[in-house]
């Protein structure tokens, strides 16, 4: 019975934390199981879907990070994180949804922990998909005239 608990404790937050990853990755995810879906049913075997949908999953969040760090536009940023955050948001809503409701708790209360993971998530979506830009250039090094080696007769 001791050991039960024990891994009940350990095992409890590494499911919330993959629960909280899957769903702040929830567009890749889903791209990554239909396109695998679609390769399992033209017959690709289940290696073969594994593969293509994984593949697909990891080009669908490259293409946003990509996107992300290379437009300029500030409209076409919020659209791309957008794209990323509206699913990230209403997986991470069911998720603390479910779980409020797994405690036990009110159905007011259900909203409000839904609504607040919800949110969390859908800014670690945007967090994930901004991870990939350069970090701005600063400091004298890169200042066109400070740093600058100065000829002196």
């Amino acid at each position: 019975m001791l050991l039960a608990l024990i891994l009940v404790a350990a095992i409890t937050p590494l499911l919330c934390w993959l629960l909280f990853s899957l769903a702040s990755l929830a567009l890749p995810l889903f791209v990554a199981v239909a396109i695998g879906h679609v390769a399992w049913q033209s017959g690709a075997g289940l290696f073969g879907a594994f593969v293509i949908g994984a593949l697909a999953g990891g080009a669908t969040l490259f293409a946003g990070q990509f996107l992300f760090a290379t437009v300029r536009s500030s409209s076409s940023r919020l659209g791309i994180a957008l794209i990323f955050a509206a699913p990230a948001a209403v997986a991470g809503y069911s998720a603390g949804h479910g779980l409020a409701a797994i405690g036990g708790g009110s159905a007011s209360w259900q909203l409000v922990l839904g609504a607040g993971a919800g949110l969390c998530v859908a800014l670690a979506a945007i967090a994930r998909l901004a991870a990939g830009l350069p970090e701005p250039q600063s400091g004298p090094a890169h200042h066109p005239t400070l740093g600058a080696p100065s000829i002196q007769p």
